[in-house]
């Protein structure tokens, strides 16, 4: 690119990058890489911007892709960065900005090449172009010397050991970025890649002592959010006879500079306020990659380990011998980072990771007493479910299962107080307990799929969540005790309608054996499951805590008319015995009360009837319990997830839309 290059328009004329991808073999000591690496090209802060940056170097690149089996210049470039690395972590340390400044812009080169490259080739192709030899131009040779191993462990080496300052944030983000890039051969496959050269390095070599410092300065980079440099964080005083400060550069660059910057001054755009920390969010995107790659035949995902097996720093306990890959983190810092990252679906999506796969942190969420901090933003995202996408909404929901399933979170939800919920509009909120919150968010979820998507599968992760509160209800919102049976009738409803359209469909099939008939059938057996889910729900709390929600048994002697048609179903009769009991016996004792109680009288009585009601007459049924299981092959979902959202959210990076295959752009 050289010292006069700071238009992308410029491009493809610029005269050192056709040298780079031209016919001669440049050595990796020749004056022209410092050259070559001398711009302040400013860095591109949009999707149309890297469009563009693309478009005006794909034709150097595919020139390189086409003479580089002969020259080698691919290599002696990234031995050029190789070699600088070495020195990388002094420079830090002494503030040499240039010499960080042209190592960044190699890397930033290394990584525009290498995603053309990826895109173009199959990964056995890529592994040619870096193990040249230039003794023997154009042969590849098994004893050669793998590049691309060495600047894989390079770059783990830089994210993990280079101390964050301003000057080396720039290059850190590019570490990361390019380490994205180098597993971005997903990407353009439609199955899920299971044996992989990419993934061969990670697991094995040289590569893999680092696996535990990687997932570790990962983690630490989310959850301290740093923000990029100021706009001007850079730059370099002139000296007074107008010359740059040129300390660090080889002599072939006697160049004049006035200004050095990591990305050009002030040409980074205002980031928006979910990719405030560039650093955080492409440490994030990684850290979901490495831990979904697929195990090896022989040798699992050691970065899946790693996330797996990681202690609180307070824990002085040992760890087992037996688990890899092991270290330790702050857990306060961890969780008060994920409490406020929740708007994003890779932040939610590492929640889960870590609670579903990570007992430490399961045991250490589940024992914290400010749990609302991190149950209200996944209540928000399933409020706001016409604004999410499918994916998002069921990392939420899937979250609350979880959570669940322990009774002390159970019981602990429905003791914290909350006060004006601004975002919840339905209704005004000034006070509601968060277990009541939870309950209408829910509801409020089954409803929405009821209308419009008609997911199987959210219902029953929504009524599981349910299922598994209902046992600990306590002291219910009468809103939330309102929306429960409201819920039922909504289901009743579409039970009676969907039984009258069954009985004209047969009395039709009966004079027409030519028009093909819809299976209600199957329509009416999976809503009666449903019912039947929340009868269930209902009795539960009924049998187990009856005494602690007179607002569910008001709602349920105000709509009890609802529950008539369903005391004699085959299908509801047993459930049905505790409900019938509980009705019938308030009912009674409403009836004695005289006519026109108000409501605060209806209360009073239902109160002083649950004293009354002879707690063995209520029949006991096994405990409402659902766990969350993993779909057997859970990569098919996950792996075309991460990497939508790595396409979606990467900072710094573009792939063409023609040539994803993993899956499809208009999707969720």
């Amino acid at each position: 690119m050289g010292s006069n290059s700071s238009r992308i328009s410029d491009l493809p004329e610029n005269e050192y990058l056709k040298k780079l991808s031209g016919t001669e073999s440049v050595s990796e000591n020749d004056p022209f890489w410092n050259q070559l690496l001398s711009f302040s090209f400013p860095a591109p802060t949009s999707s149309t911007e890297l469009k563009l940056l693309e478009e005006a170097t794909i034709s150097v690149c595919r020139s390189l892709v086409e003479n580089n089996p002969r020259t080698g210049n691919l290599g002696a470039l990234i031995k050029v960065f190789l070699s600088r690395t070495k020195e990388l972590k002094l420079s830090a340390e002494c503030q040499n900005h240039i010499f960080i400044w042209q190592t960044h812009n190699a890397l930033f080169i290394i990584c525009c090449l290498l995603k053309v490259f990826i895109c173009e080739m199959s990964e056995e192709e890529l592994q040619l172009h870096f193990i040249y030899e230039e003794k023997s131009p154009g042969n590849y040779s098994s004893d050669s010397e793998d590049l691309l191993e060495e600047l894989l462990c390079c770059l783990m080496q830089l994210i993990t050991d280079i101390p964050l300052l301003d000057i080396t944030y720039e290059i850190s983000v590019e570490a990361i970025s390019t380490m994205v890039v180098f597993l971005s051969c997903q990407l353009f496959h439609k199955e899920v890649l299971r044996q992989s050269i990419s993934h061969k390095y990670l697991m094995r070599g040289p590569c893999l002592p680092y696996t535990s410092k990687l997932v570790k300065t990962l983690l630490y980079n989310f959850i301290r959010q740093e923000k990029p440099p100021p706009p001007g964080a850079h730059v370099f005083p002139q000296q007074s006879d107008g010359g740059g400060l040129l300390y660090g550069l080889a002599s072939g660059v006697a160049r004049l500079w006035t200004v050095f910057t990591l990305g050009g001054v002030g040409s980074r755009a205002a980031a928006s306020p979910d990719l405030s920390s560039p650093l955080a969010n492409q440490s994030l995107l990684l850290l979901l990659v490495l831990a979904n790659l697929t195990d090896a035949s022989d040798v699992p995902n050691p970065y899946r380990q790693a996330i797996m097996s990681f202690k609180n720093t307070q824990d002085s306990s040992p760890f087992p011998s037996s688990i890899p890959h092991a270290f330790q983190i702050n857990f306060n810092s961890l969780y008060t980072a994920l409490c406020e990252q929740q708007t994003s679906d890779q932040a939610t999506l590492l929640l889960y990771t870590l609670l579903h796969q990570n007992s430490n942190i399961r045991t250490y969420m589940l024992a914290r007493t400010d749990m609302e901090n991190l149950v209200l933003p996944i209540l928000e995202i399933l409020y706001r479910v016409e604004e999410r996408n499918s994916h998002h909404v069921y990392m939420a929901l899937i979250i609350l299962l979880i959570l669940t399933e322990d009774d002390g979170f159970n019981r602990s939800i429905h003791e914290v107080i909350l006060k004006n919920i601004t975002w919840y509009s339905e209704r005004v909120l000034t006070e509601i307990s968060l277990g009541s919150l939870l309950i209408l968010v829910v509801i409020r979820t089954i409803q929405y799929n009821m209308t419009r998507t008609r997911d199987k599968y959210l219902h029953t992760n929504c009524l599981a969540a349910l299922a598994n509160m209902s046992a600990q209800f306590r002291s219910l919102h009468q809103y939330a005790a309102q929306r429960i049976i409201s819920l039922f009738s909504l289901l009743s409803k579409k039970h009676n309608k969907v039984l009258e359209q069954a009985t004209q469909s047969l009395r039709g099939s009966l004079s027409s054996n030519d028009v093909p008939l819809p299976d209600y059938a199957q329509d009416l057996n999976v809503i009666e499951e449903v019912i039947r889910m929340m009868l269930e729900i209902i009795n539960s709390c009924l049998t187990n805590s009856l005494h602690h929600n007179p607002n569910l048994v008001y709602a349920l002697l105000y709509k009890r008319d609802l529950f008539e048609q369903f005391r004699t179903h085959p299908s509801f009769q047993d459930i049905m015995q505790n409900i019938d009991l509980v009705i019938t016996f308030f009912s009674s004792r409403l009836l004695q009360a005289g006519a026109e109680l108000s409501v605060e009288r209806v209360l009073e009585i239902i109160k002083q009837g649950v004293v009354a009601l002879p707690k063995d007459r209520l029949k006991k049924f096994p405990e409402l319990k659902f766990k969350y299981v993993e779909e057997e092959q859970p990569e098919e979902f996950f792996i075309p997830y991460v990497w939508s959202l790595v396409y979606n959210s990467a900072v710094g990076l573009y792939w063409n839309p023609q040539t994803i295959q993993l899956f499809t752009m208009d999707s969720d």
